[in-house]
């Protein structure tokens, strides 16, 4: 039997989880870490310094919607950090649904999002509770990024960069591959889905900041043109993601397309097991935390309009930790005051962009935003 605390971080034995438990420590949170493996868990939570600062507890439990729930009874938030989350993130919306919990995850499989929005917006709506896949840094601090952008009237294009660099965890591996397999990528193109090329390869881009030439892949279509396409302002969007290193980029392709190669023919739930062997074959262990001075993160966004244009870029540290801090963050708010948007919705529509900017600013893990505007 668990004792009764606000937030339920699930997933916590794994490398973002670790890190919302780290920073709701940071704001006095009490919270239960949960998952599949208890010793695991344990294991985990041991090398989070300072930990016993904060009232916490390690639950084991099944994936599936009746313990799951029982688990939920007692908390407010839960944030959940179990992908692909297109597979796994079902059972944990409908448990928030059935107990009255506001939801969080990590995703950016963008046919979780639409499918969450789907089946689950409007009665997590009815109640007032926040269902927001995505807080995490590649989503929105690009979100940030377009919103200050978007405070200059008259804009209605979003054309996102976002730039790290370091490695995938081992459940990004997955989920990677996974939604590049099994769903489609899009864009949104006035207010409408149009669909990424399946066998277009790297982008060049130019990256603000660097004299050299990136590249960029759409990864998944992102969530950007999901949230913006509620956006009254905005009409077009498009998201390229990257990694800093080049040689690393020009071989993603290729992987991808050897493992799509490999599972075309089988059946739904072989194609799964297969893709989730062919993800421990390339990452099987987790990437060394992060240095604040090594594994840095850019995201860059110029909007347009038929006569006016800004470009903002925000530097940063960590995008790891700056996914962590956010998802902290956000149940910490949930814990003080309503989201001011229920339902589905982004993390900048729940929370403000202008706060959460402020909170990875106090944190040191971004720059001021780089703003120019010509309108």
């Amino acid at each position: 039997m668990t004792s009764a605390k606000p937030v339920v971080v699930y997933g916590a034995s794994g490398y973002t989880g670790r890190l919302i438990c780290e920073y709701l420590r940071e704001y006095n949170v009490p919270f239960i870490a949960a998952g599949r493996d208890k010793a695991r868990l344990q294991e985990t939570l041991d090398h989070i310094p300072g930990l016993d600062t904060v009232d916490h507890e390690v639950v084991e439990v099944a994936h599936e919607v009746e313990p799951l729930s029982e688990l939920f009874a007692d908390a407010k938030v839960v944030c959940n950090t179990v992908g692909p989350f297109s597979e796994y993130g079902h059972e944990v919306v409908e448990a928030c649904a059935r107990t009255g919990t506001h939801y969080l995850d990590t995703t950016g499989e963008q046919d979780w999002l639409i499918t969450a929005e789907e089946q689950y917006g409007a009665r997590m709506a009815e109640q007032g509770l926040l269902l927001s896949p995505g807080v995490a840094q590649m989503y929105t601090t690009g979100e940030i990024a377009a919103n200050v952008c978007l405070e200059t009237p008259g804009l209605d294009t979003l054309d996102i960069l976002v730039f790290w660099k370091g490695y995938p965890t081992v459940a990004s591996t997955r989920t990677i591959l996974v939604n590049a397999a099994l769903s489609s990528a899009y864009y949104l193109e006035q207010n409408e889905y149009r669909q990424w090329p399946a066998d277009g390869g790297p982008q060049d881009v130019v990256v603000p900041g660097y004299h050299e030439v990136g590249l960029a892949l759409p990864w998944g279509g992102t969530s950007h043109p999901v949230w913006f396409k509620r956006d009254p302002r905005v009409a077009n969007v498009k998201a390229l993601g990257g990694v800093f290193d080049r040689a690393l980029m020009q071989g993603v392709p290729q992987i991808v397309a050897a493992v799509l190669e490999q599972v075309k023919d089988l059946p739904e739930a072989e194609k799964i097991k297969v893709l989730h062997e062919q993800a421990a074959a390339v990452r099987d262990e987790m990437p060394p935390r992060e240095n604040q001075r090594l594994n840095t993160s850019l995201d860059s966004v110029h909007a347009s309009g038929p006569l006016g244009r800004a470009h903002c870029v925000i530097h940063g540290t960590c995008n790891y930790k700056q996914t962590g801090l956010m998802q902290a963050y956000a149940a910490y708010s949930l814990l003080q005051q309503p989201p001011k948007q229920a339902g589905f919705a982004s993390a900048c529509q729940a929370f403000g962009h202008r706060e959460l900017l402020g909170v990875l600013r106090s944190f040191g893990l971004v720059s001021n935003p780089i703003l120019t505007v010509h309108a």
